[in-house]
């Protein structure tokens, strides 16, 4: 029969080589972004090029096990959309389509949306299809509005080895990572402009290392 005093030994053991396991779990790492869309619209006037800027936090760990389960978190800051571009009022915007690819190295499983506000009264949804999750938003957001986009939560699982990089997609406007329609006040009356947008630069928002 043990004693209690080795009872108490092993219980503190036990305790310790607990905050021991703890200490060397990977931990997620969160990082701030300023993501800078350089974007194009398709105006009766002629194209009228002009910037976006949306500040996120991405979070994802730092490693991960072959094979094991890990989550990316994209959680976008409020943002405003603008009362004026090129001189031209903006009146509102809609049909938003906001495009991130599955890193390569992982398995998509399934993705969530929570919070966000000020995005109109159809609620945002995300479809992943050939290797793109798309986060589509009906709208209209008024020019000038304040809006904060959804988190996104999407559930992978690693592959075998290698690193797992989260970006956005877009690399131009005839490859862009975000789409919308604007409709703007003009010269000649309002106008619905189909905007095409990339991000410039395209910063790799989160590192994952498989082992």
């Amino acid at each position: 029969m043990k004693s209690v005093l080795s009872g108490k030994r092993a219980a503190i053991a036990a305790a310790f080589a607990a905050g021991a396991a703890l200490a060397v779990v990977p931990q997620a790492a969160a990082a701030p972004f300023d993501v800078n869309f350089d974007c194009s619209g398709d105006s009766p006037l002629g194209a009228q090029q002009f910037s976006l800027q949306q500040s996120t936090d991405v979070t994802a760990p730092e490693t991960v096990a072959p094979g094991a389960a890990f989550d990316v978190v994209v959680d976008p800051a409020v943002n405003t959309i603008p009362g004026e571009v090129n001189g031209n009022t903006v009146k509102e915007v809609g049909g938003f389509d906001l495009k991130i690819p599955i890193p390569a190295n992982s398995t998509y499983v399934s993705a969530d949306l929570a919070g966000g506000s000020g995005l109109g009264n159809t609620p945002p949804t995300i479809n992943v299809e050939n290797g793109v999750a798309t986060l589509h938003l009906d709208g209209p957001i008024a020019g000038g509005g304040e809006f904060e986009l959804p988190t996104i939560t999407v559930h992978l699982t690693a592959g075998e080895s290698g690193t797992i990089e989260t970006k956005l997609a877009g690399s131009s406007y005839e490859d862009p990572g975000l789409t919308f329609t604007a409709v703007v006040s003009s010269v000649v009356g309002d106008v619905d402009v189909p905007s095409a947008c990339f991000p410039n630069p395209n910063p790799t928002l989160t590192t994952t290392t498989i082992g």
